[in-house]
């Protein structure tokens, strides 16, 4: 009989819709329990990224990372490419500048955690991506401040506190960075951590649909009431999907990747860090509340998008047929 993890694998898009839909039917029916999901998010995001960092040995990643081509258009496509996207994207974007602040946080970190699921089941090379993960969420960390104030200018200081951009950083990423360190660490010198990593090797997939849920389930009363301004972000979610699909191909041939390579860099390109930048959307004051709701949606909208992208982008980049004997 099949391990239970490996058939979570096998369907991880049905039990991410899944994770959805539970969240979605609980904010319904217990509205009045949103806050106590809200306190739960930073405890299973931590989770989450622990066991994300956890799948790659540390010792693997600058073998992984070796492919400077790579690297190069990974980096290029999210903190260049992107920029540009979202700032044309955000001129059609109505006169509310905590919409704005919500589309920026958002669709400016590049995702790390389900953009590597995603991107194995289109056939891309998702342990590039695993590898990255560090990598891009430095990355994102340290330039965001930089692009809300080019977006924004004088008045982020006023607005947005550093404090929980450093929480999280402390919280979510240093933090279980340097758990998953350790656990390696023990794996190899006793088989107790041995043990520990094999099992949390196994719940990535559950930890995914798990904050899912929280995350739906927390921020659906928030959304009921803002539905109108909501929709208004929708189809700028839409269009970059849609863009970055393009974008990621064009630069996975200007960059002269393969297939797989490409598809992989087509993901990272699209796939968004919503549920890390949830927390800051959270921090901010209570006049900025919509925000939070924004980057909500874009997890739904995203994740519906993938649906179409694994199945799409092996077509976009198929692998070169074989040549005759």
């Amino acid at each position: 009989m099949a391990s239970w993890y490996r058939t979570l694998e096998h369907r991880q898009i049905s039990v991410y819709l899944g994770g959805l839909g539970a969240g979605l039917l609980l904010g319904l029916v217990f509205p009045g329990a949103g806050s106590f999901f809200e306190h739960l998010i930073y405890v299973v995001l931590g989770a989450l990224l622990y066991a994300t960092f956890l799948q790659v040995p540390f010792v693997a990643w600058r073998g992984a990372l070796g492919d400077k081509r790579f690297v190069a258009a990974l980096m290029c496509v999210n903190f260049v490419a992107v920029p540009v996207v979202v700032w044309g994207l955000t001129l059609l974007l109505p006169d509310n500048q905590a919409a704005l602040l919500g589309v920026l946080l958002v669709l400016l970190t590049p995702c790390i955690d389900y953009v590597i699921a995603f991107a194995g089941l289109a056939g891309g090379r998702a342990q590039r991506l695993l590898a990255a993960a560090p990598l891009l969420m430095l990355a994102q960390m340290a330039l965001l401040p930089l692009y809300l104030w080019l977006f924004i200018g004088s008045e982020l200081a006023e607005i947005v506190s550093l404090e929980p951009f450093l929480e999280a950083l402390a919280l979510l990423i240093a933090l279980p960075l340097l758990l998953a360190w350790a656990t390696q660490a023990w794996a190899k010198r006793n088989h107790r951590g041995a043990r520990v990593q094999t099992q949390m090797l196994r719940l990535p997939v559950a930890l995914m649909a798990l904050t899912l849920l929280v995350v739906v389930a927390s921020q659906l009363p928030k959304v009921e009431e803002d539905l109108g301004r909501v929709a208004q972000v929708i189809p700028i979610y839409v269009a970059f999907l849609v863009i970055m699909a393009l974008v990621g191909w064009a630069a996975a041939r200007l960059f002269g990747l393969d297939a797989a390579d490409g598809r992989s860099l087509v993901f990272s390109g699209a796939t968004r860090n919503s549920l890390v930048v949830l927390p800051l959307a959270l921090a901010l004051p209570d006049e900025l509340a919509l925000a939070g709701v924004v980057v909500v949606t874009q997890t739904l909208v995203e994740l519906l998008g993938m649906v179409a992208y694994v199945q799409l982008v092996p077509r976009l980049l198929p692998h070169p047929a074989p040549a005759p004997a």
